[in-house]
């Protein structure tokens, strides 16, 4: 494979497209909806019909606004310039009329606005294919410019230029943390070994997260072609993709994208005729939250119990089997290409000084468009609740967004102008983590979320280490006890100075971040605790 022949395979799918372009969502939210047999039905209205000369059915994946589905999107060419309509929560029955509308004729099917702030203040960095290319064909990513930002990589660029690159981008880690992925990419760069790995952490495990396994539903070439240019970049030759079992979808396209990008040779030997050699394989989960933490992560892969060790020493000194390894989430990777065929600076002007880029969030919980956005970094939180995901349904009134997962915190309305940034999100409270963002109205007790989260994170413990395996016991004991108003004063007290052991003496990140939840409810909420008290204990 070299770039002519690249550009053949673009062009040819460019030429074959037909002017009107009826795409299906077949992400998992809308084939749980039925969208398989509103694809079936569009397919066969247009045979009926004789409009499969110029009208073609294809899958793609999430279109983002997820409370919506079946959601079908029609690109019509032969109107006056691009014309492009949503259709809403679509059935099989639908299918004649929306046919019908392609030459002038009535369509009875709920339509959508995009026009409408959810997809007006998006900026699509990663999620720049989702709901455009088919997720199971490679040449349909590659007429999207796909594997040209490797291409380029391997032919015109050495492996410090492209840590360079990284690093002047300005990305953090998007799995939580937000450590500089150039600065990542440089330690394992120079760390000795005689092997190195690259590993893609897609244990999406958040309560209400959905990013990363949409991503990889609609857009799986992305990830592998970041991970060949980080893998490039450190000097890596084997890749894995630690993904849990309960995203069937996105491990069956991560297959067939892997099998696709084998056969035409930008996976495997001698990539784009260069001297490198790729090889990516898949590690399947067996859905233990505590496996996000990456030396839990290394540890299920190498077939060993999923459970974390100390650091130092970090995965990129010693990480899988021993040897230097790079580890990053899904989005992180996503964005590896664009920045490479953008320029890192592009990158860099988006979003705020120190949290460059954009955000991919899944907005879930008591809020009309509950769904999948991207924004640049420093979008307030009112901007996304309000304008963009409506607000609360019915004419509630939204009491606070929760975000970063079981790891993160529960932040009020009032502090709703807050850019989202790592900085500004951690002064609340609170964290990035890898993108949840769950909203709560006025009816929620907020002990019942952080009794929720505790239960969550106590069922998860890996049990290694005591603060953890026990502390989350009692903690959700305590908040049982305070939810049922037989707790005093003293129980408040004792609740919080057992979450600061948890918090500082925990092994990992899943037993010091537990107490999150708790921390800030009692904080910006400490009322309705007061409020569960027993007034006779």
């Amino acid at each position: 494979m070299d770039l002519t022949e690249l550009q053949e395979i673009a062009e040819k799918e460019r030429a074959n497209s037909k002017p009107i372009r009826i795409r299906c969502c077949m992400a998992a939210g809308c084939l749980s909806s039925g969208s398989v047999a509103v694809k079936e039905s569009l397919e066969k209205v247009t045979e009926e019909t004789g409009l499969a000369d110029k009208v073609e059915v294809c899958s793609v994946g999430c279109m983002g606004l997820c409370c919506q589905g079946p959601l079908v999107e029609v690109d019509n060419v032969e109107a006056q310039g691009l014309v492009t309509q949503i259709y809403e929560k679509v059935t099989s029955e639908n299918a004649p009329s929306i046919i019908a509308g392609l030459d002038g004729g009535e369509v009875k099917v709920q339509t959508g606005d995009l026009q409408q702030p959810f997809f007006t203040k998006q900026f699509p960095i990663v999620l720049e294919n989702s709901g455009k290319v088919d997720p199971e064909r490679i040449e349909s990513y590659i007429a999207a410019d796909g594997y040209q930002a490797l291409y380029h990589v391997l032919r015109e660029m050495t492996p410090a230029e492209v840590v360079d690159a990284m690093t002047r981008s300005g990305l953090r880690g998007r799995g939580g943390a937000g450590y500089p992925t150039g600065v990542k990419w440089a330690t394992v760069a120079k760390a000795k070994g005689d092997r190195k790995f690259v590993i893609c952490n897609a244990d999406e495990g958040d309560p209400g997260a959905f990013m990363d396994r949409s991503v990889l539903e609609s857009d799986p070439h992305r990830v592998l072609e970041g991970m060949a240019i980080a893998a490039y970049a450190i000097g890596a030759n084997q890749g894995y993709i630690y993904i849990r079992a309960e995203y069937p979808i996105a491990i069956n396209r991560l297959q067939i994208a892997i099998r696709q990008a084998q056969r035409l040779g930008l996976l495997g030997s001698n990539i784009f005729d260069s001297p490198f050699d790729f090889k990516i394989d898949i590690r399947i989960g067996a859905g233990a939250y505590v496996c996000g933490e990456e030396t839990a992560l290394m540890a299920s892969i190498e077939g060993k119990r999923g459970t974390p060790r100390p650091r130092p020493p970090y995965p990129a000194e010693s990480g899988l089997w021993g040897f230097p390894t790079l580890i990053n989430n899904v989005e992180t990777f996503a964005n590896v290409p664009w920045i490479i065929r953008k320029g890192a600076d592009v990158f860099a002007s988006i979003g705020t000084e120190k949290s460059k880029g954009t955000k991919v969030f899944a907005l879930a919980g008591k809020i009309k468009n509950t769904g999948l956005i991207e924004v640049p970094m420093g979008t307030t939180l009112r901007q996304i609740v309000e304008e963009m995901g409506g607000g609360v349904p019915d004419g509630g009134t939204a009491k606070a967004v929760q975000t970063g997962g079981p790891s993160g915190g529960c932040i009020p309305a009032v502090a709703f102008d807050t850019p989202v940034d790592y900085e500004s999100l951690a002064q609340l409270g609170s964290i990035m983590g890898s993108g949840g963002m769950i909203v709560m109205d006025e009816t929620t007790n907020m002990v019942d979320v952080a009794r929720f989260f505790m239960e969550f994170c106590m069922d998860e413990s890996c049990g290694k280490c005591i603060p953890c395996r026990v502390g989350t016991v009692q903690l959700y004991q305590l908040l049982t006890k305070i939810r049922e108003g037989k707790a005093s004063l003293a129980d408040l007290e004792l609740l919080e100075e057992l979450c600061d052991m948890v918090k500082h003496t925990s092994l990992c990140g899943l037993g010091q971040s537990a107490p999150n939840p708790v921390f800030s409810t009692l904080h910006y909420f400490r009322d309705e605790y007061l409020a569960n008290l027993s007034n006779d204990a």
